[in-house]
């Protein structure tokens, strides 16, 4: 059973990933120092309003954001891994998730999923997921 939960886990971390690929590469606009300068000192609106401004040309408001809590993981002669705590969410379905950006990789990690409505099989919860990740998107 437990297999079968984390292969459901990381298939639905998966398609997240891919959907949030663009928004990814906006974020890494930003220096990699403003963000261990925001995380360190707590400057948490800074990071709200950096997401939602990466967010922005390619979901619908909303969508994305950033859920006030975030770390970096770095020592001495190592590359930086800047953690961000973020909310999904678009009609039915709500995910939590931390959003791992190193220097040339991104890692989604899904603490929370939530979808409304009645109870469905896991497969169909994940198919209801990447129906809210399309359709969550701007249409260009």
């Amino acid at each position: 059973m437990l297999d079968i939960k984390k292969r459901k886990t990381m298939v639905r971390e998966r398609a997240l990933a891919e959907g949030l690929r663009e928004f990814v590469a906006e974020l890494r606009l930003v220096e990699v120092v403003d963000y261990i300068a925001f995380l360190r000192l707590e400057r948490y609106g800074n990071l709200d309003d950096i997401v939602a401004s990466s967010a922005e040309p390619y979901f619908k408001p909303g969508v994305l954001r950033f859920a006030n809590s975030g770390d970096v993981l770095m020592g001495w002669g190592e590359v930086p891994v800047i953690c961000l705590a973020l909310e999904f969410r678009f009609e039915d379905v709500t995910a939590h998730f931390r959003l791992e950006l190193g220097a040339s990789t991104a890692a989604v990690d899904i603490t929370y999923i939530a979808f409304d409505g009645p109870e469905r099989d896991a497969d169909c919860q994940t198919e209801r997921l990447l129906k809210a990740i399309g359709d969550a998107r701007l249409t260009r």
